[in-house]
């Protein structure tokens, strides 16, 4: 008895995990990380140059798996005014899903880097099935320090975790 509850079990963790997998050829829509600095040293300093180039490595990061994984990335030209306008894609009340579908995108990605201090960050990514509405990929993770080496290993630990098994 024991066996077939944990063959049951198994195979039910294998097909929710094939249930998230995103299909080879899907449209994508990535709409990049919002930043959110939470830190005094922020509201004080503003916007730090290291950061902001930290934010576009992990943006190109995501973009080159998704594109080794087979999804096409759609072009943002047609909704970049409005993208523009807006600080954090992650939380818009669903200006994320309402600029893919214009694109004609399958799904949308989004995500955004939380710093709480150069001690903590967290990073987020979401990636949303633009005809539901629903959220089919999601992970957070904090890290230590704030360094091109932990937000980087951040978002492939996301990306390896939640997006794309290995």
């Amino acid at each position: 008895m024991k066996r077939f509850v944990l063959i049951v079990l198994l195979v039910l963790f294998h097909a929710n995990a094939l249930a998230n997998e995103i299909p080879r050829g899907s449209k994508v829509a990535f709409l990049g990380l919002g930043f959110v600095d939470l830190s005094t040293e922020g509201a004080y300093n503003g916007v730090r140059e290291d950061e902001t180039r930290r934010l576009a490595l992990i943006e190109d990061l995501i973009e080159q798996r998704f594109r080794d994984e087979g999804m096409i990335l759609m072009d943002l030209a047609p909704i970049a005014e409005k993208l523009a306008n807006i600080k954090n894609p992650a939380k818009c009340y669903g200006c994320d899903v309402r600029m893919a579908k214009t694109l004609g995108a399958d799904f949308v990605v989004v995500g955004a880097v939380h710093k709480v201090s150069n001690l903590i960050v967290q990073l987020q990514l979401f990636l949303t099935d633009v005809e539901t509405g629903k959220i089919r990929n999601a992970r957070a993770v904090d890290v230590r320090t704030n360094t091109d080496q932990s937000w980087t290993r951040g978002m492939l630990y996301i990306l390896k975790t939640a997006f794309f098994k290995e």
